[in-house]
């Protein structure tokens, strides 16, 4: 039994691709493999998916801001080296795991375009995973995905349209008694989810919770989420705990290749 961190088997039709406060029931379809989902699609779709069950996904805009924890511990350190000299003044190292410099920038790329898409297989995974995990094949979802000078955690603004409306103040309540979720929504007192509070936490948090003024039931969210944790090894584990308390397996093992 394999739970795979890669994005290798993720959309392979008889693959379960699971969040476990999501679609656990999809393990049960596995045939030795169990696919962990893209980090920045895993923390949205735990927000997402009690929203849909109250009232019904219509249609998403995700946008993302996406740590360079994400692209690994060279990510880290040229942000690291590129800020050191831009505050000292020395000669600004060339980017090397970047096309550009991330430090004290915003890079609207995040992967790689392929194949004249003019979106990148980063926003490709969000939109194909998420249609996958809540079984909407036509669930209509655009994304942009950027980089961000930010060590750990992804941020990301959600614009939610539902089928039925739904007010702040329910899906502020929905959210609070959704599993994996925390709703941190007090702006005028400064409280909001911040990537700077949120590392180091399983948990994804939610606020900024209010209507999009220019169309008709839809909500607009701030979601915060630990990359390294919720967006991947924790939801690592939680499949193999459903494993081991759904089907009794006494050796799961987990690989991230």
């Amino acid at each position: 039994m394999v739970i795979d961190n890669s994005s290798c088997w993720r959309m392979e039709p008889d693959v379960p691709l699971v969040v476990a406060e999501v679609n656990p029931e999809a393990i049960a379809q596995h045939h030795g493999i169990i696919a962990n989902p893209n980090c920045s699609a895993m923390q949205a779709l735990v927000v997402l998916k009690p929203i849909h069950d109250a009232a019904g996904l219509a249609r998403i805009v995700f946008s993302s801001y996406q740590s360079t924890s994400g692209t690994g511990v060279r990510a880290i350190e040229e942000l690291k080296r590129q800020a050191e000299a831009i505050l000292h003044h020395t000669a600004l190292p060339a980017p090397q795991v970047y096309p550009h410099q991330i430090a004290f920038n915003v890079l609207p790329q995040v992967e790689t375009f392929k194949d004249g898409d003019d979106y990148t297989t980063e926003e490709r995974k969000v939109i194909a995973e998420s249609r996958k995990i809540l079984g909407l094949p036509d669930l209509r979802i655009t994304a942009t995905c950027a980089r961000v000078p930010v060590i750990n955690c992804h941020s990301e603004s959600l614009n939610v349209e539902t089928h039925a409306d739904l007010s702040p103040e329910q899906c502020r309540e929905l959210l609070a008694d959704a599993p994996g979720v925390v709703v941190v929504d007090d702006p005028a007192a400064g409280l909001y989810p911040l990537a700077s509070e949120v590392s180091g936490h399983d948990e994804v948090f939610v606020g900024r919770i209010r209507r999009d003024e220019s169309n008709p039931r839809t909500l607009n969210l701030w979601v915060v989420g630990d990359n390294l944790r919720k967006g991947a090894a924790t939801n690592a584990v939680q499949i193999a705990e459903l494993l081991v308390a759904d089907r009794g397996q006494a050796r799961v093992v987990q690989r991230s290749v």
